[in-house]
């Protein structure tokens, strides 16, 4: 990663901070649907067990936004923004690759599917 890079995402992790804490608002809101978030995993080509993986939520929690019964908040929604704008990028660094490999996501599956099952 560039240094300038570098320097601003170690800005905004500070500036995430102050907006958690309560010191500093916002300056902008990111607003998403429950279509956006199921045509981004759609487009992914990832199934919502993988996809609520890479992220950190549990699949029913994907499932409820996909649906619309609830919406993401704080992170995850920054996260599904991402996802939706720059979804090479996030597979890159949440995945380890621009794109899915079959072979991959088949091993990612079995490995849930086992702990599933356990």
């Amino acid at each position: 990663m560039k240094e300038d890079a570098f320097k601003e995402l170690c800005q905004a992790v500070r500036e995430g901070g102050r907006i958690l804490r309560g010191v500093q608002k916002p300056s902008r809101v990111f607003e998403i649907t429950a279509g956006e978030i199921k045509e981004t995993r759609a487009r992914l080509g990832l199934t919502q067990p993988e996809f609520s993986h890479l992220i950190g939520v549990p699949t029913s929690t994907l499932q409820n936004w996909e649906q619309g019964r609830t919406v993401p908040d704080g992170p995850a929604r920054s996260l599904l923004k991402v996802a939706a704008k720059e979804p090479k990028v996030f597979l890159r660094v949440l995945h380890g690759s621009a794109r899915p490999r079959r072979k991959r996501l088949a091993e990612r599956r079995k490995a849930l599917a086992e702990r599933t099952h356990a």
